[in-house]
């Protein structure tokens, strides 16, 4: 993951969404321009329990 990230996987959660929120209208679009590995950021939030929806562009 980026280094500007937060390790912490619900202020990721937070991080992350609100990146989705204000910026980007999809994860991929968010990954490529932050380049973050995209399956590496999944995997590691869905160990915390959270999972991308991409309808809502939000993990939950």
């Amino acid at each position: 993951m980026n280094e500007g990230m937060p390790k912490d996987p619900a202020m990721l959660m937070s991080f992350v969404n609100m990146k989705l929120r204000d910026y980007y209208p999809t994860l991929d679009a968010m990954c490529d321009d932050m380049e973050v590995d995209k399956a590496e950021l999944e995997q590691y939030l869905a160990a915390a329990g959270f999972t991308y929806n991409p309808a809502a562009n939000k993990f939950w």
